[in-house]
């Protein structure tokens, strides 16, 4: 274990994901989730509603062993029914789970998706805010805004590549619109000394330039 590793935190919205998890030592990713790959020395697991007093916490986590791709109808055989039996998704093998004392608590109800952060803030986090850089929690901010007017958007987190900034990247009529927290690459600046407003405006101004955003439909986590 590195300083540096990175951990991906996923949600696991079905007590029976968590049995798969804890007993057969996988879990289920779905593949346009993550399109860039599951780039993680480490997984840790956020509890939803669906567990009572444990729910609203990351409470294990696991070292990441292996990957493949599978359908959805292979991993869950008696769902061969769902209507997403025929999506791809990554089967990441894990080790044993191990319990986080204490859990990352979620004290403001912070809608959680994915989250990439390195091992150094994972082990010393006590809440959901602990595990994001400053330059992370800014593009989260912006990521949510534009996904509550209808603009969906990818994102990238600072310890996913180790060497990148995180970055925000929407599917555009004519292209794709990436804007980045580093005024040096060469693409949209998320300057986060400006308005978050101003940033809004100004990126839907461009998306509008650009022909307007692409509507993709992306699955809800444990699905």
């Amino acid at each position: 274990m590195y300083p540096e590793d990175r951990v991906l935190v996923g949600v696991i919205n079905r007590k029976r994901d968590l049995t798969h998890a804890r007993d057969e030592r996988w879990y289920r990713i779905p593949q346009e989730r993550l399109p860039r790959g599951v780039n993680a020395e480490y997984l840790a697991f956020y509890l939803s509603r669906a567990f009572g007093e444990q729910n609203g916490a990351v409470r294990y986590f696991a070292e990441r062993r292996g990957l493949e791709l599978a359908y959805r109808r292979d991993l869950l055989p008696r769902e061969d029914d769902h209507p997403r039996a025929n999506a791809v998704y990554y089967k990441v093998q894990i080790g044993d789970l191990i319990e986080k004392d204490p859990p990352v608590l979620n004290p403001t109800r912070r809608v959680i998706t994915f989250i990439y952060t390195t091992w150094d803030r994972f082990v010393h986090a006590r809440t959901i805010g602990d595990l994001y850089s400053q330059a992370d929690y800014f593009v989260d901010r912006i990521y949510y805004a534009l996904r509550n007017v209808g603009v969906p958007a990818e994102r990238t987190w600072e310890a996913e590549y180790r060497s990148a900034p995180p970055e925000l990247r929407i599917l555009c009529q004519k292209g794709a619109l990436v804007a980045s927290t580093d005024p040096a690459n060469g693409v949209f600046y998320l300057d986060d000394s400006q308005p978050e407003d101003a940033i809004l405006a100004a990126i839907r101004a461009e998306i509008a330039r650009q022909g307007g955003p692409l509507t993709i439909s992306l699955p809800m986590e444990g699905e």
